[in-house]
């Protein structure tokens, strides 16, 4: 059994070697495959923002084959089903050995019994159908008829989410944007990664992404995390950033620009995220510098801003940025 020590060592070489596996499919996105990692050793969930076309479902699928895990893609459409998400119930003949028929219900599973779950376009589905992975997401398990069936180990969510303005798209409840650990941003590449792209993709070379991590390694990593110390500093900026983003706190200017800030799952993602932050950078112990280095990532999709705020065409990231100044 490895020591702390040795797992803290080997979560950082892990880093470096999963962002030279996932180069050889995906160009450029570092800081992107920082923060999906950053959500892998979390046990979290993560809602990728972006416009079509930037490799979201490229990242994702990639990350699965590197670390040898079940992959399961679900399309979200404006006509999809929350049985076409978990499954469902379905009646199964079986001829016994006297070629008599009986009849059973089984239970057929949807998409979401794998390891890695990517939702994409989670914002085409109707609320009815984006909160069937409410359950899913917070307790690793789905109700079925009268029966709970358990999630394989691990899961994880990596949603994408084109942007709002765009047509054909529904916003997301705010019960199920408070489950995701982080929203990533993923912009456009640079333009020689662009060109680098458009060279890889019309070629006839494919690429297979090396295994970098097995399962039971992964669960090795993931378990270290929590073991993790935290210095109170670090715990006292994460629960003062996040308070400070509820109006009822009294600061002017978030009372005037912020209908509703971020709960106290905010505070624990801060941590958590801080804790992996350390443990991929073979830190061993998570300071204020790791929970200021994704506090925008981690709080902005918890934030419900003003009319005031839409008007004067604020973003959460602009409150954010003037938070992280003042506290």
């Amino acid at each position: 059994m490895p020591t702390d020590v040795e797992l803290l060592e080997r979560a950082a070489r892990a880093r470096v070697q999963l962002i030279d596996a996932l180069a050889v499919n995906v160009v450029g996105q570092r800081e992107v495959i920082d923060l999906m990692l950053l959500t892998l050793l979390s046990r979290g969930h993560a809602l990728l923002v972006g416009v079509p076309g930037l490799a979201k479902t490229l990242l994702v699928s990639s990350l699965a084959s590197a670390l040898d895990l079940g992959f399961g893609r679900v399309q979200f459409t404006p006509d999809l089903l929350p049985a076409d998400i978990t499954g469902t119930d379905a009646l199964h003949d079986e001829v016994d050995n006297e070629g008599r028929t009986r009849r059973s219900i089984r239970f057929l599973p949807g998409p979401i019994f794998h390891n890695l779950i990517l939702a994409d376009e989670i914002n085409r589905t109707p609320p009815k159908t984006q909160a069937a992975l409410l359950q899913a997401m917070q307790e690793r398990n789905v109700t079925v008829g009268n029966k709970t069936h358990a999630l394989p180990s691990p899961f994880q969510v990596f949603a994408t989410r084109n942007p709002i303005e765009q047509e054909g798209t529904y916003p997301l409840p705010e019960a199920q944007l408070d489950r995701f650990l982080l929203e990533i941003e993923v912009g456009y590449p640079s333009e020689a990664d662009e060109r680098e792209v458009a060279r890889r993709t019309t070629s006839a070379r494919t690429a297979t992404v090396p295994r970098v991590l097995g399962v039971d390694a992964l669960h090795e990593l993931q378990g270290l995390v929590p073991r993790i110390p935290v210095t109170d500093e670090a715990v006292a900026l994460a629960v003062a950033l996040t308070r400070r983003t509820r109006p009822e706190e009294g600061d002017p200017f978030i009372r005037d620009h912020v209908r509703f800030g971020a709960g106290p799952r905010g505070s624990q993602s801060l941590v958590l995220a801080a804790k992996a932050v350390a443990a991929l950078h073979g830190a061993p112990v998570a300071d204020v510098d790791h929970v200021r280095a994704h506090a925008i990532h981690v709080l902005r999709h918890r934030l419900v801003l003003s009319h005031r705020a839409e008007a004067e065409g604020m973003k959460t990231t602009d409150v954010l940025n003037r938070l992280l100044k003042a506290v």
